[in-house]
């Protein structure tokens, strides 16, 4: 059986799967290069938020969910993934993995499922209703993050109402950050480009100052509604906080999310407070459950729009 990278089509349907994937402020910061048969991914530095992101952990994010859907790309063509992530940490910072294929089972009916939401998963930042997560559902998104290697936490109101208070704060903090409020607009607004977040896909501010979304109008006006009572929260951790850790992050949040897509869920992403930057890194910023990689709002939304992605010409084979 031909593998998956035997031919140019079958390269651009992995790429353009892997392109589909969330990044931070939708720079797309990757590139991937095809030599015989695997598939090279590395980071594109041009991209990396320098002042929001200066040690890569967004970039690695992004970079891991990209990876997630490549392996269940390369699962749909009866063959398995085989990850080497960075293969030389000192040599090639940007060097992220490579990625092979090898013969395998066909692709089991929750991958398939997976699989086929890759193009319908979206970033909600509109109202959500007040429905609850049925606990069958969370138990599902819990297990996702595990089977990446991951925690996934669903906090209870008290928690929840905890943490986006820290999240208000950072946020607060950050707005008043002018070079932070610089490159963020860097990656903002309207035309004709391929990558940043769109106005369609800023969302509404809320009436009140319950829910600390990030404001990529920068305070610019733009609608206002109002937002679920009670959001829901979930924290993603991870056991270590170096660049391994950042793919698995990625890969575990891009499973969770592709898992809430299926069925129905929406979600956005709060990552403000580590974002800032006085926050500590290593060992010492450990808790009990290991570093805190991103926090997800979950619920029932309603549908949005996509936002664009850059064409395969940018990122294929465009790094020697």
């Amino acid at each position: 059986m031909a593998g998956p990278f035997a031919s140019l089509s079958g390269v651009r349907r992995i790429v353009e799967a892997a392109v589909a994937a969330p990044s931070v402020h939708n720079t797309q910061p990757w590139l991937f290069h095809h030599l015989k048969d695997s598939v090279t991914v590395y980071a594109d530095l041009g991209r990396q938020l320098h002042v929001a992101d200066p040690r890569g952990r967004c970039l690695g994010i992004s970079c891991g969910a990209a990876l997630l859907n490549m392996r269940l790309a390369i699962g749909m063509t009866g063959h398995e993934a085989r990850v080497l992530p960075l293969p030389a940490p000192r040599g090639a910072p940007d060097l992220l993995a490579v990625v092979r294929a090898v013969p395998g089972e066909a692709p089991s009916a929750e991958e398939q499922r997976l699989h086929a939401v890759i193009a319908r998963r979206r970033t909600n930042r509109f109202p959500f209703d007040d429905r609850p997560l049925p606990v069958e559902v969370a138990g599902d998104l819990v297990a996702a993050a595990r089977r990446e290697g991951a925690t996934l936490v669903m906090l209870d109101s008290r928690v929840g109402r905890k943490v986006l208070g820290l999240v208000a704060a950072a946020d607060r903090a950050l707005s008043r950050d002018d070079a932070h409020r610089r490159e963020l607009s860097c990656w903002t607004g309207d035309g004709a480009r391929a990558d940043g977040v769109p106005r369609h896909a800023f969302g509404a501010r809320p009436a009140d100052t319950g829910l600390p979304l990030r404001d990529f109008s920068l305070g610019e006006g733009g609608q206002v509604a109002g937002f679920e009572a009670d959001p829901q929260i979930a924290a993603l951790f991870t056991r270590g906080d170096g660049p391994r850790d950042w793919l698995v992050a990625g890969q575990a949040l891009q499973r969770v999310l592709l898992t809430a897509t299926a069925q129905g869920v929406s979600a956005s992403l709060f990552s403000q407070p580590l974002d800032l930057p006085d926050r500590g890194h290593g060992d010492e910023a450990a808790g009990r459950l290991g570093h805190l990689q991103m926090l997800l709002r979950l619920g029932y939304g309603p549908p949005v729009p996509a936002v664009p992605r850059r064409p395969l010409h940018e990122v294929l084979n465009t790094r020697p």
